[in-house]
């Protein structure tokens, strides 16, 4: 099952997966904490694809970090997908990975765990996930956890790469033919693809002269409209700083954390690139809503929390979950 060389074995070993919808992430765990295979994957998007097509990305990962750990099967198989927003998903998505037979027991968290997991010492505290779309999740150590559905408009989210691109495109296209007030955003949104005008780009994008997943690039254009000072977009930044705010004000408050020190983990894209404007406002906030929190930006690849999660579901001692932290805290 394993060449001896590898020294994964299975039991205690992990297979840890982090799919979100442009990547994937794998890492084979051994007992004593070694993280001795690895490899990079496509996006897990089981809405567009069907389950098992998605499935087969991940499949595809697994088997190349199998390969290089020398192993071809673990004791437990700890994996935080994308799209896996409910918990009837996660159980679909669960017995979807049994039927691969990657280990001994599976456990499937939406990707907004991982990033949890990946930022606090203990499975204590909230995080706050904003790159294309915007996630919260906590827990403490007795397994309560605090989640949202986070499937759009119809669960009552607002925020995301995509939402602000789409917000940004909806100010600009009002100021550009006379419903809104004036915005810089009529001009450095079309700009960025070279054209000159909101109708130019608003064609464009209608008629797929410019690829509809293109429009994602148009929310570093709204960061950096914002930080010229334009009052548009300096409104929907802060918008999303009372937006993240919120989603952890209510997370820290349903799992009696709001009166505790507890960490606030701020990921994905759009938070861990550190806009000053983003960033100062929601510590601002933070501080006025829920004093006792500590807000930190996770910068460490996500793939870290499934791992940790993984070694906590084994029963795994402190210095083997020590252990995956330096390799991946030291640029593994």
């Amino acid at each position: 099952m394993t060449a001896p060389e590898s020294g994964v074995g299975t039991a205690g070993s992990v297979l840890a997966i982090d799919a979100g919808n442009s990547k994937t992430d794998v890492a084979v765990v051994a007992a004593d904490g070694r993280v001795v295979g690895a490899a990079r994957g496509g996006g897990f998007r089981p809405p567009k694809v069907g389950v098992e097509t998605a499935v087969d990305v991940l499949a595809d990962a697994v088997g190349r970090a199998f390969v290089q750990a020398g192993a071809d099967r673990v004791g437990h198989v700890s994996a935080c997908l994308a799209n896996a927003d409910l918990p009837v998903e996660e159980e679909q998505l669960a017995a979807a990975l049994g039927r691969r037979d990657w280990g001994g027991s599976v456990e499937v968290r939406n990707d907004t765990f991982a990033v949890l997991r990946a930022g606090i010492a203990e499975p204590r505290g909230v995080a706050v996930v904003c790159g294309a779309g915007i996630n919260c999740a906590g827990m403490r150590p007795d397994g309560r956890v605090a989640r949202f559905p986070a499937i759009g408009r119809i669960s009552g989210d607002w925020g995301g790469g995509w939402g602000l691109a789409e917000e940004a495109l909806w100010h600009a296209a009002r100021a550009d033919d006379g419903r809104g007030g004036p915005t810089a955003l009529a001009h450095t949104l079309p700009g960025h693809f070279g054209l000159d005008s909101m109708y130019a780009l608003i064609e464009a994008l209608h008629l797929e002269h410019i690829a509809v997943p293109r429009t994602h690039e148009l929310t570093p254009v709204l960061f950096a409209t914002a930080a010229d000072g334009d009052p548009v977009a300096r409104s929907i930044v802060d918008r999303l700083a009372d937006e993240v705010v919120t989603w952890a004000t209510v997370a820290l408050e349903r799992l009696d954390l709001l009166d505790e020190e507890t960490p606030v983990l701020l990921g994905g894209s759009v938070l861990a690139a550190r806009h000053p404007q983003l960033d100062g406002r929601i510590r601002e906030l933070l501080a006025e809503r829920a004093p006792k929190a500590v807000p930190q930006v996770v910068a460490v690849r996500p793939v870290l929390g499934a791992a940790l999660l993984g070694l906590d579901h084994v029963g795994a001692p402190e210095e083997v979950h020590a252990r995956v932290r330096a390799h991946f805290e030291n640029g593994g």
